[in-house]
């Protein structure tokens, strides 16, 4: 319908034509499995899991073995991401085991229980940019590259605001479901903090630290950068179309990690990951027409 219609009849269309033609066009993304975002989780976590008998082995030499694990870890977090919005099968569907299973597969990398996640990603939806309510929040401070680097260098320290974001969002949900989520976490952490110590009391700290711990921290604000800062800042608007922008990255859509179309996923949270780049090109005009803030296609 879009190749067929000039921007200024999309600009002279009534919010409602509006809305039409974009569901319109999104439906043409959604509910088809998509393979790519399958073989990812299955491959990252798993080569992630292989790097630790072959580095502990000598097979693998360690410096390699930190540069794989730090682009599995930064790898690790959006497969998960699709499965919290039912995007590989919806309950009751006959793929649902393989939702539930990326979801919580693909994110042993990064020491994230997928419940929490959830909870807390579904939170951020309702509430984007909200400073009280809006969980990721604080990872979207920052008036520059260099300060939105060092504001999410420093939600590591454990008195920070962004590193109790989570668990005051799941205490402020306050459902069994939530206190199920936070101790699932609880053992997450637990068991990541016992490999480091058994690998430290066995003579491997060294392997715990380039292989864990240190691609962990790398990781993380990578993801809170390009995954929070990015696409909200300045995360001062709210409302369906307002609470996300595009922009433009340095190696185009994917040194981002798909989110310089992270306003389609706003939109249209089911539509796969893989998918949105070419979705943010069909819809732009309707998003123009919108007012949103987009960059230049």
């Amino acid at each position: 319908m879009t190749h067929s219609l000039t921007n200024n009849d999309i600009n002279a269309l009534s919010d409602a034509d509006l809305m039409k033609l974009e569901r319109q066009i999104a439906r043409k993304y959604l509910d088809k499995l998509s393979i790519p975002m399958v073989i990812w989780p299955l491959a990252n976590t798993t080569i992630w899991l292989a790097l630790w008998p072959l580095v502990l082995t000598g097979t693998v030499p360690l410096w390699i073995g930190f540069f794989i694990a730090t682009v599995n870890i930064s790898l690790s977090y959006l497969p998960s991401h699709d499965a919290q919005h039912d995007c590989y099968a919806r309950p009751g569907e006959r793929l649902r085991w393989l939702n539930q299973f990326i979801g919580h597969y693909s994110l042993i990398p990064l020491g994230r229980g997928f419940n929490m996640m959830k909870l807390t990603h579904m939170e951020h939806h309702k509430h984007a940019n909200n400073p009280e309510l809006d969980p990721d929040y604080h990872h979207t401070k920052g008036q520059s590259w260099w300060e939105a680097f060092w504001l999410n260098l420093q939600t590591f320290q454990p008195g920070s605001e962004s590193s109790a974001s989570y668990g005051k969002c799941l205490e402020r949900l306050g459902t069994d479901e939530a206190r199920s989520a936070y101790l699932q976490q609880v053992l997450f952490v637990v068991a990541q903090l016992s490999v480091y110590i058994i690998c430290a009391a066995y003579g491997y700290a060294l392997e715990a630290l380039l292989l864990w711990w240190l691609p962990h921290k790398i990781a993380a604000v990578y993801l809170q950068i390009y995954l929070s800062w990015l696409p909200h800042y300045p995360a001062k608007d709210t409302g369906r179309y307002r609470d996300t922008r595009g922009f433009s990255s340095w190696l185009g859509a994917w040194s981002s990690l798909g989110m310089t179309a992270h306003i389609v996923h706003h939109l249209h949270p089911r539509i796969p990951l893989d998918k949105t780049p070419a979705a943010l090109r069909e819809l732009y005009p309707v998003l123009q027409a919108r007012k949103c803030k987009l960059a230049e296609s």
